[in-house]
């Protein structure tokens, strides 16, 4: 077969463009298929979303030549405090305290915004001689063989390739049309997503209040300004978010306290259903799936981007070391290494996260003490909290090489 690139890669988000940038390092070519218009992708407004980026993540940004433009506009994470309470209540710190001072390597992660991240991933393709992008296409069929897979476009382009990677989120049509089934269930919540200012500053601060509804993540962005991932129940998401900004606002000051000052919408305002999703494999024939298009989980631990990355640079890992011992390395054998090393972990990052959302997110009187007292023991025991520090940082466990210090 004659092969167009090395990778054909269907998605344009933020998982994709990583992979071909990671892959062009290893001398391998490869085609984004992104289904947005390119305009859409370089809109340089800012929405209100951001991407909270474990330090692991920043550390494969700096490998792929993306961290010194991205610095300019990111905002540390000096601290996480994590606090279980009702709406309403005065907020009195009982909980867990995350201190980057508790480790080595700096602080635990950086506040990028949507834009800016999404700028320096497209500029980087754009300047790549290893990278194409077919941008406003999609793909409706696929077909892998012994010798490569082959992909037709909605235009009526076919194009070739030795492997096909699906990073098109968590209905994936890549993983749908090479037969690979998924496991999951709604958690009857919405995300409400937005950015706030604030009058007071917050320090590097990022919070994670516990209510029984869902949690409420607030997460600093430079300047007086914060990410907002607030979680409530369906039918109560749907009522708020059909509000106008200064009543939704009346709603979320309650949940949200005062300890930043007066708030105001800054940007737009997104939802999310919330769910669990995984897909039973994360290869097949030729193929191979990262990021949502493998696992989609709730963002209580705001691991979602990073666990992607993850998988990027794990498949980037494994493709490499093939390409050097001169494997194919689209065969089975190299794509179930891939496999091995990343289905394990992220099953096991989706239960946690699925654990501690159904531990927090309910006002049982015994669990919200067992889970309390829980909180006070980690945070008095200083050996097993900078454990905590290290995996929210995501340098814990086996890394891959992008992102090694």
């Amino acid at each position: 077969m004659e092969h167009d690139c090395d990778i054909l890669i269907v998605g344009g988000g933020l998982n994709g463009p990583a992979l071909a940038l990671a892959a062009a390092q290893a001398g391998l070519r490869s085609t984004v298929i992104d289904a947005l218009p390119d305009d859409t992708r370089a809109g340089d407004d800012f929405d209100g979303r951001g991407y909270a980026l474990a330090l692991a993540s920043v550390r494969m940004l700096a490998n792929l030549g993306l961290w010194e433009e991205l610095s300019e506009h990111a905002q540390p994470m000096h601290e996480i405090k994590v606090t279980d309470g009702r709406v309403g209540e005065a907020r009195v710190f009982l909980g867990l305290h995350f201190d980057s001072a508790e480790i080595e390597e700096g602080p635990m992660g950086q506040m990028v915004e949507d834009r800016y991240l999404r700028r320096a991933l497209k500029t980087a393709m754009d300047a790549s001689p290893h990278v194409t992008q077919r941008a406003g296409e999609t793909v409706i069929a696929q077909e892998a063989g012994p010798h490569g897979v082959t992909v037709t476009l909605a235009g009526g382009d076919v194009l070739r390739a030795r492997l096909l990677v699906g990073a098109d989120g968590r209905r994936s049509g890549t993983a749908a049309r090479a037969g690979i089934r998924r496991t999951g269930w709604s958690y009857g919540q919405t995300a409400l997503v937005c950015a706030i200012a604030h009058e007071k500053p917050h320090h590097g601060v990022a919070h994670q209040f516990f209510m029984p509804p869902g949690p409420l993540a607030i997460l600093p962005l430079p300047g007086n300004r914060s990410s907002i991932v607030w979680s409530e129940r369906d039918e109560a998401a749907r009522a708020i978010n059909a509000l106008p900004d200064e009543a939704y606002l009346d709603v979320l000051r309650p949940r949200f306290g005062d300890f930043l000052g007066d708030i105001s919408l800054a940007g737009q305002r997104f939802a999310y259903p919330l769910n669990l999703t995984l897909a039973n494999a994360f290869v097949a024939e030729r193929l191979a799936l990262v990021g949502d298009a493998a696992h989609g989980m709730h963002p209580i631990a705001g691991q979602g981007l990073n666990a992607g990355l993850r998988d990027v640079a794990a498949l980037a890992d494994v493709l490499g070391h093939a390409v050097r011992r001169g494997e194919d390395f689209a065969s089975p054998l190299v794509l179930e290494r891939y496999q091995q090393w990343r289905r394990f972990d992220t099953a096991s990052l989706a239960a946690a996260t699925d654990l501690f959302n159904r531990l927090f997110s309910n006002d049982n009187p015994l669990l919200r003490l067992g889970r309390d007292l829980g909180m006070a023991a980690v945070n008095a025991l200083p050996g097993l909290r900078r454990g905590f520090i290290r995996e929210a940082a995501g340098i814990s466990g086996d890394l891959p090489e992008l992102m090694r210090g």
